[in-house]
């Protein structure tokens, strides 16, 4: 009998030592190697991690680039607009997909809901934290057409393996990653080297078959997909369903793609009978209101390919303490305080001794320089107790100098702000190169300084 070979696991970033350390000089993290067995006798023949005998025989030639001969292969397009979107098109044959979120977040609903929604599509679901009767109920629930889809539940690799051998599904899915175990290692389901081996065999497998996998993924309380880091990196795309449990909205958000772009985002609104694709979000992220309030700034972001109206909200007041409190929920703290240093140097608003409270509608978290101009116009909005008119959209950058500086991609903007129904919109004025004025209903102001903007809207 062999040996049996233990080393010492990080579960936190899955770094590899010989011996116990109380604190991984990887990560940082203190007590978090675990000792896991990461050898057996012999392994077992017949599944997708060992191609052994035949392997070893006859070792892979080096090709010249030129001569490898590629065909592009077509996607698989779903009735999921949203899931397209994000996978830059559509599914591609032999992917391997992670999506993770927090628990409840309806990951599990949203893979089921599709493997429901494949026309033609055999698809085997295999779960590993349900049994077959939770899953029926689920389905029962959504409102989605009957395909050809299959269900098992198992956790061992190996012998979802030997059933894909004869079922020969044309899609994959898994949930969830952590459940797995293969008999390759003899540690614990969820740990680290059970993670790590099970993803390697499933990505040896959806290459050699062309089936494309789809894993659900646990997160921990960090946010990060629970596993070792490397895990990220040996999947072709890694999406993350984020919302709040509380409310109905959810986002399907792209972290890696190689096979597309990872700026894309979907969003669905979880209901009763399943998740509801939003055709339009920009609908869902402004607030309807009946009255006009000071402090509130529509400003325009992309999202990949996707122009999106959202509300900026702003609250400014007099600070009751000694330190007055600058805080922001879904937009950079730091580019908040900068913003606030240039309304105050080149606008001459008195803002060092004021609380400042800014807010993105609808939870998103934004990155978009272009909304820089609708924070100004909230804050002083605010500042000043005077209402901007609801039908007014902003799409700029501010520099330092107080100068409006031009954003990308400007004619989309515009185009989805005249969709939505707005008057007016302020960009820059370097950006209407090209753009023609007569092209466009809405009424489109160009500024160059801070001070036009707050001449146009505030006075």
């Amino acid at each position: 009998m062999a040996k049996i070979k233990t080393t010492y696991f990080c579960q936190s970033c899955g770094m590899q030592s010989p011996k116990w350390l109380g604190r991984c000089s990887s990560c940082g993290e203190w007590n978090t190697f675990v000792e896991e067995v990461v050898q057996k006798d012999e392994p077992e023949k017949g599944n997708w991690r060992v191609g052994a005998g035949a392997a070893a025989k006859t070792a892979p030639k080096p090709k010249a680039l030129h001569a490898i001969n590629y065909e592009e292969q077509p996607r698989t397009v779903t009735v999921d607009a949203e899931l397209n979107r994000v996978l830059g098109g559509g599914i591609v044959p032999g992917s391997l997909v992670l999506i993770g979120g927090e628990p409840g977040i309806g990951k599990s609903t949203l893979m089921l809901q599709i493997a429901m929604t494949l026309p033609g599509t055999r698809v085997l679901y295999v779960s590993g934290e349900e049994s077959e009767h939770q899953i029926k109920m689920r389905a029962e629930r959504l409102d989605a057409p009957t395909s050809d889809c299959h269900v098992m539940t198992e956790t061992s690799t190996q012998n979802i393996f030997r059933v894909a051998e004869h079922f020969e599904p044309e899609m994959l899915v898994i949930d969830s990653i952590q459940t797995m175990q293969s008999s390759l290692v003899e540690s614990g389901a969820g740990s680290v080297s059970q993670v790590r081996e099970c993803t390697a065999e499933f990505m040896r497998y959806a290459k050699e078959s062309g089936v494309p996998v789809f894993m659900i993924g646990h997160i921990t309380k960090e946010g990060t997909i629970a596993g070792p880091k490397v895990l990220e990196h040996m999947v072709d795309t890694v999406l993350s369903f984020e919302g709040d449990r509380h409310t109905t909205y959810r986002i399907l958000r792209t972290t890696k793609n190689r096979f597309g772009s990872t700026s894309e985002l979907g969003i669905y609104e979880m209901l009763g009978s399943g998740l509801r694709q939003v055709t339009n979000p920009s609908e869902i992220l402004i607030s309807q209101r009946d009255e006009v309030l000071s402090g509130v700034a529509i400003g325009s972001m992309l999202e990949g390919n996707r122009p999106l109206m959202i509300e900026i909200q702003a609250l400014v007041g007099v600070s009751t303490y000694g330190t007055p409190q600058r805080s922001s929920t879904g937009y950079d703290n730091k580019r908040l305080q900068m913003l606030l240093a240039v309304l105050e140097k080149r606008g001459g608003f008195r803002l060092g001794q004021q609380d400042v409270f800014l807010n993105i509608a609808g939870g998103l978290k934004v990155e978009d320089p272009a909304i820089d101009l609708s924070v100004c116009a909230a804050i002083v909005s605010s500042y000043e107790d005077i209402a901007i008119a609801s039908t007014v959209a902003f799409a700029a950058e501010v520099g330092l100098g107080g100068e409006v500086r031009a954003v990308s991609r400007i004619e989309q903007r515009i185009a989805e702000a005249q969709k939505l129904g707005f008057k007016e919109i302020f960009v820059s004025k370097y950006n209407l190169k090209g753009v023609e004025s007569a092209d466009y209903k809405i009424k489109i102001r160009p500024v160059a300084k801070l001070d036009e903007v707050f001449q146009g809207v505030l006075m």
